[in-house]
Formats: structure tokens, sequence, C-alpha cells
């Protein structure tokens, strides 16, 4: 399958609370902050609904998703 990157252009502030979740969803937090997912039907609805705050263009076959840390890790 292809891979996405998606990047948060436009702050969440004013937005429905629907739409602030679903950026959450798709794992973004801030502006400028990117994620690669699959392509799926799941993913592209999620973007339909979220397109004015985000932007989408293909990812290279050799990114890989960033790994976040979990909050509860132990030092």
């Amino acid at each position: 399958m292809a891979k996405l990157r998606i990047k948060q252009v436009r702050s969440l502030i004013g937005y429905e609370r629907d739409q602030r979740r679903t950026v959450r969803a798709l794992g973004l937090r801030r502006i400028r902050d990117s994620v690669i997912h699959e392509d799926s039907p799941t993913i592209m609805g999620m973007l339909h609904k979220v397109r004015h705050l985000v932007e989408v263009e293909p990812a290279s076959e050799e990114e890989q998703p960033r790994k976040r840390r979990s909050s509860n890790a132990s030092a």
C-alpha cells in the first residue's frame, strides 16, 4: 500500500471538537507536525474531514513512521 505524509498546517483553535479530535487521532499535535500513515479508506475519510487543516503528499518508500515516546517511560 502507498504511504502518505500528513502535515498539520493550520491551528485547531476555533474549529469544531470533532475536527480537533480527528487531527489528534491522526497523530498530529501541533502546527508543522507531520506523520506517515498507510493509504486506507479510514485515513482518507479522516483527511477529507480536516482537509482545510492539513497538507497531504505521498511519502517516499524509505520513510518510516516516527515513534513517539510514551509518557510513562522509565528513566
